[in-house]
């Protein structure tokens, strides 16, 4: 696919506009669907390197992540930091090993590195570093922080005139922080269009449940009230994904509301043996568990492939 095909737009126009002009294909899907379980594939072949890891996180995102880089991002793998790409940014630095995945399928990262991950002197270090990995804007954590840079970088932008769009993902856990929200109202303040957030919302963090820790819920009428355009979808069907942003592209300008894009999702997607496992946030997988993981990923994918 090309990756910079997206020409510039004048100041408050839609910015993605050759976009709207595509439909969410059979075509669009299976590409999506593959990348996805590429994805998936990745994040298990790596976490086997640590037998342990965010491996959960990353299958529940890997929808999201297959969407936004094989559809939706302007970049050029052979220049990460080519001035005019879209920027992504992963606030949720654990997730770290999803995005890996995702810089591999999309060409910036060698597929063979992976095998590097969390190891002495790799570039894929466990949480993300921005000094370390190409691909990778910022560093991730102290969590709550990333939607704060992104209202920077996308009305930094602006006023150097640009057309690049922040596209900045986000955790569940996430909202439970001030400066998101600091942030959020921020973003609509400066009504910036060019900034689209996305929440993985999957109802779980380090602590617990999500609904335990600290109940964000109406988190739909909560941006709403932001002055945020605001979908919620499953975020595991790639359909709904992709119409999601098609709609938020449809709304971006340089001048215009914020998108944000929520996120239903499932801990451990594609995997039936540890969508079921208790402890998920920080996932001890055993030795003789990690081909099976593979088995399960690849029978589910193929199977619905074929149906």
């Amino acid at each position: 696919m090309p990756t910079d095909t997206v020409q510039d737009a004048p100041q408050g126009q839609t910015l993605q506009g050759q976009a709207l002009q595509t439909a969410v294909t059979p075509e669009r899907l299976e590409k999506i669907s593959a990348a996805a379980y590429r994805i998936r594939h990745h994040a298990l072949n790596m976490g086997e390197v640590q037998g342990q890891g965010y491996v959960g996180q990353a299958l529940g995102a890997a929808d999201m992540l297959a969407t936004v880089y094989g559809d939706q991002l302007r970049f050029r793998a052979e220049d990460p930091h080519w001035e005019a790409r879209d920027r992504f940014l992963l606030s949720t630095g654990h997730y770290a090993i999803g995005h890996y995945a995702a810089l591999a399928e999309a060409g910036i990262v060698p597929v063979e590195e992976l095998e590097t991950y969390g190891s002495d002197d790799s570039r894929l270090p466990m949480s993300g570093m921005s000094t370390y990995t190409p691909g990778m804007e910022i560093s991730g954590g102290s969590l709550g922080h990333g939607l704060t840079i992104a209202v920077g970088m996308a009305l930094g932008l602006r006023y150097q005139g640009s057309s690049a769009r922040v596209f900045n993902f986000l955790s569940d856990g996430e909202l439970d922080e001030g400066s998101t929200w600091e942030a959020a109202m921020g973003a609509h303040h400066h009504q910036l269009g060019n900034l689209t957030a996305m929440v993985d919302i999957n109802a779980l963090q380090a602590d617990g449940k999500t609904d335990t820790v600290l109940r964000t819920e109406p988190v739909t009428e909560k941006w709403e009230s932001f002055g945020w355009y605001t979908q919620r979808v499953d975020g595991n069907d790639v359909g709904a994904l992709l119409a999601a942003f098609d709609n938020a592209a449809a709304q971006a300008a340089t001048v215009g509301r914020p998108s944000v894009i929520l996120c239903d999702t499932k801990v451990g997607r594609g995997v039936p043996l540890l969508e079921n496992r208790e402890k998920a946030h920080f996932m001890r997988i055993e030795e003789n568990e990690w081909q099976i993981c593979r088995e399960q990923l690849t029978a589910g994918y193929e199977g619905k492939a074929s149906a």
